[in-house]
């Protein structure tokens, strides 16, 4: 495996951590440092935004992202030592929300499916990043939290638009107005984790979803998660449209028409090939 440092950071020290990495045809992005709390990390979003627009760009060829965190949680939210510290806390607070807003905004263009590693803690930004996963990979003692409520601030990265998406708009007010910890279990339960493994293979299983996802067949990939994002604003006679024109185009693309063979030549498809 290789990995390729983004050019959005600068030239590495030898023990410096890699923010981005590309390998397997997966973009991985460590969204938080291992010092401040596992807190949302400027550099990793920064890096991770650049990397994401060149995806969108066509200037990285990528089948899936994966989020990662660099310690022990995915992401314990926003730097809030930080945030006392500035001298303009309002300025402040708009500039790390703009920037954590361009991140989220380049992870939707992007257009690829997202696997999150949502290892240890996964709140405030933490737990808005995991509801952006197509794919969300949690421990046994993982944990999600609002958090913004404890610091007298309400939520960015999306939550209050993709939180009500996931587990409905009732209960999504009852875990932000009353700042729920949810547990592992909850999280499975309610729609926001796809499957629960041991703590210490967290990573290892979303990177293997992320691995089997970019391997497959890129362009219908792309097609499912904008049929699933748009499913919920149309009808069904509307949904029934999007889905014979997107099956039709892609039936006649590389990778639609070495699928079709390969099933006919009762062989494995070599998505592979096609790109």
């Amino acid at each position: 495996m290789t990995s390729t440092q983004s050019p959005a950071s600068d030239t590495p020290q030898p023990d410096a951590p890699v923010l981005v990495s590309e390998a397997n045809g997966v973009l991985t992005i460590a969204v938080s440092a291992v010092g401040a709390g596992n807190s949302l990390d400027d550099d990793g979003i920064a890096a991770g935004t650049q990397a994401l627009r060149e995806v969108a760009r066509g200037r990285r060829d990528v089948g899936a992202v994966l989020l990662v965190g660099a310690g022990k949680n995915f992401c314990a939210g926003g730097n809030v030592r930080a945030f006392a510290a500035a001298d303009d806390r309002p300025t402040y607070l708009r500039l790390i929300a703009d920037n954590f807003h361009a991140f989220v905004t380049a992870l939707h263009e992007a257009d690829v499916p997202v696997v999150v590693a949502a290892k240890g803690w996964a709140a405030g930004a933490g737990m808005s990043l995991v509801l952006h996963a197509d794919v969300a990979i949690g421990g046994a003692s993982s944990k999600l939290r609002p958090a913004y409520r404890g610091i007298g601030l309400t939520p960015d990265g999306g939550l209050t638009w993709t939180l009500p998406r996931v587990v409905g708009a009732a209960r999504a007010r009852q875990i932000i107005l009353t700042d729920r910890v949810l547990s592992a279990d909850d999280a499975l339960n309610w729609g926001i984790f796809s499957e629960i493994v041991a703590d210490e293979d967290v990573e290892a299983v979303a990177r293997a979803n992320a691995e089997t996802i970019a391997a497959g067949p890129r362009s219908a990939d792309s097609g499912t998660k904008h049929l699933l994002s748009v499913s919920s604003e149309n009808s069904l006679i509307e949904q029934l449209a999007l889905e014979g024109r997107s099956i039709s185009e892609r039936s006649g693309r590389p990778e639609g028409i070495e699928g079709v063979d390969a099933f006919v030549g009762k062989r494995a498809p070599e998505f592979g090939k096609t790109r």
